[in-house]
């Protein structure tokens, strides 16, 4: 029986938390909204790179720091109405298949910066068969933090390109904001990188 007959969805804010802490060297891109919250809510670090005002620009911003830094793991964090809005950016990551970089969709099925309108992921859309279109040979699904040790494993070793969407709760934990000042969070990110700011 697959997730979505199950119904089984697992806490996001907690599977965040739980990924994150088997990942610290990673570099973290969020998408707007929920994500950046849970990604700052887990720990505010020098490598989370937070998204505030671009949808659908995580995915393509994480391809080009994976491309840009081959001996870190990236790990894009986004939710699902954020992903549909570049979806066309994992086509041109599939092109590249860089080995370092993981998508993290977390999907709860509705647009929750907006007033929880259900996504296209409540209508039919299936996140895992459109990344295998595209070419992400490791595309899964999964619904439990029981799934966070092997991701992070998997992270860690920079062993492929992978695609991991991650059936969470409809709910609304509390707001963490990160900062919202993007030359801040840019220049942040290049000095824990060892690389001048700009």
């Amino acid at each position: 029986m697959s997730h979505e007959a199950s119904g089984e969805r697992c806490p996001r804010r907690a599977f965040v938390s739980q990924l994150l802490a088997g990942t610290p060297e990673a570099l973290v891109v969020t998408g707007l909204g929920s994500a950046a919250y849970d990604v700052y809510a887990a720990g505010d670090r020098d490598l989370s790179y937070y998204l505030w005002g671009a949808m659908g620009g995580a995915s393509a911003l994480g391809l080009g720091l994976a491309l840009a830094q081959p001996e870190r793991s990236v790990v894009v964090v986004t939710g699902d109405g954020e992903l549909l809005m570049g979806i066309g950016s994992l086509a041109t990551i599939a092109a590249k298949q860089p080995r370092n970089l993981t998508i993290v969709c977390l999907d709860n099925g509705h647009y929750g910066e907006t007033g929880m309108q259900r996504s296209h992921t409540s209508l039919g859309t299936d996140l895992v068969a459109v990344a295998r279109g595209f070419g992400f040979a490791d595309a899964r699904s999964v619904a439990s933090l029981d799934a966070c040790e092997s991701i992070a494993q998997d992270i860690r070793a920079r062993s492929g390109l992978r695609f991991v969407r991650t059936l969470v709760e409809a709910d609304e934990p509390p707001r963490a904001l990160p900062p919202r000042d993007g030359p801040y969070i840019k220049n942040r990110v290049r000095a824990a990188l060892g690389l001048k700011p700009f």
